[in-house]
């Protein structure tokens, strides 16, 4: 929360070094901008620069958000928000004070709050103003020197900061001179967190949560994982190969999400990870353990309830594609218990972290019986002890690389 220790807070010079070398210190961390905005918006009240609210937008890339702000009012703490795609077209950033620098091709703006004229072709500002606001100072940082300031946020690799105090004369020129000097500083620390944020944002946009941390942590080389019980859910659309062929490729990637949407969206929502997805089929588990697993009854409930999900969100979908003329989706579903190895696999210059082992192959061969059988889900023996339901029984079958008959189950039936 700020510099601590040993800071010579009453010599102006000495406490504006004082957080310059924190910042930096900050940047060799692990950076989190949310607090870190907080701790040097509180030392520099501290110091005697009064920050009444501070904002810090920091780019990002992700696959659902352009960028992530960070809002600072003191004696209240601060907020986060997420900027999605598109913002940069609504009116409330046509109407941002700080568009003037894109605009201006500038990197630096300011706005007396206490001019009517000045505030009030901009909401921000008169909000600041109503907090008690006297003057507004933005900045722009892009992370790469030495280029034009873009046309547009969007094309923005880069922090955007706004300081808003309550002095009554305004921000100083010494304040001035600080802050164009401790915001550089600032956004190197926010950058940092950025690269630390985007590493993260694209393991798990592209393994999921649990395997993009693991890979993240160290676990990357061919070979490295580890033997864990799980419940393992392997669904597959139906008719995919005559949807293919009659739909345009976008077409058919739209509704290839629509049935992911479904199946998967219902895994994560659930407590699931989602492993892979294999052309149209989804790939998943609900882990067993202590080490951030489900018990196996908690494992097996989460994934019969996500079953249970991902069946209505396709009942919705499919009532808008009758509306609308276009052919029902379908998908089988299997799911099965047991031992899985959860690591890489591939070669050393190219890997997948993704499960293995024949309880994985189990699950696929599950999944090809709801056709044989009828029924969108079908449930293993070892899946079905742990749950206390009516199961339906479906009878023996001899899965393909498995020895004997296996019995298989269905869900109750709804209502």
């Amino acid at each position: 929360m700020g510099p601590g220790g040993g800071f010579p807070y009453g010599d102006w010079e000495r406490d504006i070094q004082a957080i310059s070398d924190w910042l930096v210190a900050e940047a060799l961390g692990r950076v989190q901008v949310r607090p870190l905005l907080a701790g040097l918006c509180d030392a520099l009240n501290v110091a005697g620069l009064p920050v009444l609210r501070a904002i810090s937008a920091l780019s990002t890339l992700h696959p659902m958000y352009v960028a992530h702000t960070y809002t600072y009012v003191r004696g209240r703490g601060n907020v986060t928000s997420d900027i999605p795609h598109g913002a940069h077209n609504t009116d409330a950033w046509q109407k941002s004070p700080l568009k003037v620098m894109f605009d201006n091709d500038v990197t630096e703006c300011r706005f007396d709050l206490t001019d009517d004229k000045l505030v009030a072709p901009y909401p921000l500002l008169g909000e600041a103003r109503d907090l008690g606001g006297t003057d507004y100072v933005g900045f722009l940082t892009p992370f790469v020197t030495g280029v034009d300031v873009p046309d547009s946020v969007h094309d923005l690799d880069g922090l955007m900061t706004s300081w808003v105090t309550d002095r009554p004369e305004g921000f100083a020129a010494k304040h001035l001179r600080a802050l164009r000097r401790l915001v550089p500083r600032f956004a190197l620390a926010a950058k940092l967190a950025k690269r630390e944020e985007t590493a993260l944002n694209i393991v798990t946009a592209y393994m999921g949560r649990d395997a993009g941390c693991r890979v993240l942590n160290g676990q990357i080389k061919l070979g490295d994982g580890q033997v864990i019980p799980s419940v393992i859910w392997y669904s597959d659309m139906r008719n995919s190969t005559e949807l293919c062929e009659s739909l345009s490729h976008g077409e058919y990637l739209a509704v290839l999400n629509q049935y992911f949407a479904c199946t998967a969206g219902a895994v994560m929502e659930g407590g699931g990870e989602v492993l892979r997805f294999v052309g149209d089929a989804v790939l998943a588990i609900f882990p067993i353990g202590e080490d951030g697993g489900y018990s196996p009854e908690d494992a097996c409930a989460k994934a019969l309830a996500a079953a249970g999900r991902a069946e209505e969100k396709l009942e919705k979908i499919n009532a808008e594609r009758r509306a609308q003329g276009h052919p029902e989706l379908d998908f089988g579903l299997g799911l099965h218990v047991g031992e899985v190895m959860y690591g890489n696999i591939g070669v050393p210059a190219r890997v997948e972290f993704s499960v293995t082992g024949p309880a994985a192959n189990e699950v696929a061969r599950l999944e090809n019986l709801t056709k044989e059988t009828g029924n969108r889900v079908v449930v293993s023996a070892r899946f079905s002890r742990h749950l206390d339901v009516d199961w339906r029984s479906l009878g023996a079958y001899r899965l393909r690389g498995v020895s004997g008959e296996q019995e298989v189950f269905a869900p109750p039936k709804a209502g």
